[in-house]
């Protein structure tokens, strides 16, 4: 392994911490006195007030790009407002499972219908292992004296928002720089407003000295760890290592926020969780591995 590969692992590396402490951080919020419109005002005003000025002076493209401003809804603020409700009702360790084991499924479901995709027999296979993996989380919900609740349905909302934003800016031709700018501006712009006029929030001048703490905390992780400095470890280990290698270690998200988890925050730790939390990661592996074409090239090398 030479040092540009190297340096490609340990972005990728980087990447699956920073996203699977935000499962964490996310959780925090939602059992916080912060209300989750709360955790969303304060993740798209830090990462606007980061982004606008080197978007104004330096990279400046058009924001009222209607494509632009569909994509932004759509993975910004639906996405936030599904995800941050279930971070709020839904323990840490099942949002592991549901959150990145539904993207990949999601997506690849979606791509194949929207975007007319070919995939692989790994793909399918890898999405099979997926639903089964979320199955027997939601299987074990209903079968038991806890039902699914509301914030298990905003979670999978919130996967299927995601997927959708993420087939899209394929579709359109969307930069990552385009894509990161404008989820945080506009969705800055057409949240902050409603937020402050009608949504219920626990922030307020007298509330800052208690809150002080939550605030910086989710400021810091949402707005610049979490929607910055992860899309770009995320990009560069794309481009020094290829997807597939990315998506694979990416599927180590769900094993690290699961089981961490339940060791912060004290989730009960059942069979049927452990066993969605490793088949939603060998899934993801799966769905990102090209190992059945790889074998085809090696018996058929014409």
């Amino acid at each position: 392994m030479n040092n540009t590969e190297r340096r490609g692992y340990l972005y990728a590396l980087a990447a699956v911490l920073i996203w699977s402490g935000f499962i964490l951080v996310s959780r925090l919020g939602g059992i916080s006195p912060l209300l989750s419109y709360d955790v969303i005002a304060i993740r798209y005003f830090t990462c606007a007030a980061i982004l606008l000025p080197v978007w104004w002076f330096k990279f400046r493209f058009n924001l009222l790009n209607i494509k632009l401003v569909i994509v932004s809804l759509i993975g910004g603020l639906g996405y936030a407002l599904c995800a941050f409700n279930g971070f709020e009702q839904a323990p840490a360790s099942h949002a592991a499972v549901l959150l990145p084991g539904l993207m990949p499924l999601f997506i690849i479901i979606l791509s194949s219908f929207m975007n007319n995709e070919k995939y692989q027999l790994e793909k399918w296979m890898g999405v099979g292992l997926i639903s089964l993996g979320v199955g027997s989380l939601l299987w074990q919900r209903l079968t038991g004296q806890d039902a699914i609740s509301a914030g298990h349905l905003y979670l999978i909302a919130a996967a299927l928002c995601w997927a959708f934003f993420s087939v899209l800016i394929k579709r359109w031709d969307i930069s990552p720089w385009q894509a990161t700018v404008s989820l945080a501006l506009i969705t800055c712009v057409i949240y902050l407003p409603v937020y402050f006029l009608w949504l219920p929030k626990s922030l307020s001048m007298l509330s800052l000295p208690e809150l002080g703490e939550d605030i910086l905390l989710q400021a810091f992780y949402q707005g610049v760890l979490a929607t910055i400095v992860q899309m770009l470890f995320y990009v560069r280990a794309v481009q020094t290592i290829g997807p597939a290698t990315v998506g694979s270690l990416m599927a180590l998200v769900p094993l690290v926020a699961g089981f961490s988890a339940i060791f912060l925050f004290g989730e009960e730790l059942s069979v049927n969780l452990v066993i969605g939390l490793v088949l939603v990661s060998a899934g993801a592996v799966l769905s990102h591995s090209n190992i059945f074409q790889s074998r085809r090239k090696e018996t058929c090398p014409t």
